[in-house]
């Protein structure tokens, strides 16, 4: 009998793409659970109702938002961690840090943020914590992260595009009558969206860069007042 020793490349692939799937998992303790982004008042206002408005909406926000924005600076987060800019990476979280429209928006962040750079520092990762702003935002703690694990640059994106998806739709499984099949339909449908959105994300030159999402800063804006919610955000 022929025993196969694995090759240390294989060995390091298998400990990034676990490394990809802590990160990216539900059960990280970041509380993540507890923001919708805005989508628990597009419930409340009628804007989404069922699966196939939810998936609208969905499709909309990864095509103008995550693809414009979040995955394409956490390229570029990722890559100014590889080569030690601690200017570019300030640079790019205060850029982030601009775009939340509203307050809600902007405490997600920071506090998703400050929970990944705990979780990290007591697991004893954070080893490029002195190339980071004083209390970074979370695309910069996601792309660090994912640095230390020596996941790539398009896994990186992909599983952060992919948790943001997952968070998403235990939203709407909590606050709509959607069950979780409905649920696993939306995903199929959004599948190659995600990969697509990578694809885009990573050709953007810098001046094409900006979500355009009225429709989530007005939802956003409008919970922040909403009279019952299960959500912070």
């Amino acid at each position: 009998m022929i025993t196969r020793t694995p090759m240390a490349t294989e060995s390091q692939s298998d400990l990034a793409l676990l490394g990809l799937m802590q990160l990216i998992s539900p059960a990280l303790p970041i509380g993540a659970f507890a923001f919708s982004q805005g989508l628990e008042s597009a419930f409340e206002l009628g804007w989404v109702r069922d699966e196939q408005s939810l998936a609208e909406w969905l499709s909309g926000v990864l095509e103008d938002g995550l693809t414009r924005c979040e995955l394409p600076v956490l390229a570029r987060l990722y890559a100014a961690l590889e080569a030690e800019q601690a200017d570019e990476i300030e640079i790019w979280d205060s850029w982030l840090a601009a775009t939340r429209e509203t307050a809600e928006l902007a405490s997600e962040d920071a506090r998703l943020g400050a929970a990944l750079k705990r979780l990290l520092q007591s697991l004893k990762l954070l080893k490029s914590e002195h190339l980071l702003p004083a209390e970074p935002g979370y695309v910069t703690l996601f792309a660090c992260a994912a640095h230390l694990r020596g996941v790539g640059t398009r896994a990186t994106l992909l599983g952060f595009a992919w948790a943001w998806l997952e968070n998403q739709l235990a939203v709407a499984c909590k606050a709509l009558p959607l069950g979780h099949t409905s649920a696993q339909r939306v995903i199929e449908k959004l599948r190659p969206a995600l990969s697509g959105a990578v694809d885009e994300a990573l050709a953007l030159d810098d001046d094409e860069l900006g979500p355009i999402l009225p429709g989530v800063a007005l939802a956003s804006a409008l919970h922040e007042t909403q009279y019952s919610r299960l959500f912070r955000s």
